[in-house]
């Protein structure tokens, strides 16, 4: 699924789900071998693959929902 990932004015990382109309701030981030791991606000766990760090934001990422 493709995901918009940008900061809130208070520097938060959310997340936006377009096809669930859902945004959530990310609460946890994990690296994995694979990519990352974002953590929401509403319990999602989503992976993504090839994410570069540092963050270039706003950007459209493709996520898989892991929970």
């Amino acid at each position: 699924m493709k995901v918009m990932l940008r900061q809130n004015t208070a520097g938060k990382l959310l997340a936006y789900v377009a096809k669930k109309d859902m945004e959530e701030e990310v609460v946890e981030q994990t690296t994995v071998d694979e990519g990352q791991i974002l953590t929401l606000a509403n319990g999602w766990e989503l992976a993504i693959a090839n994410l570069e760090e540092p963050l270039q934001l706003p950007q459209t990422v493709e996520a898989r929902r892991l929970m």
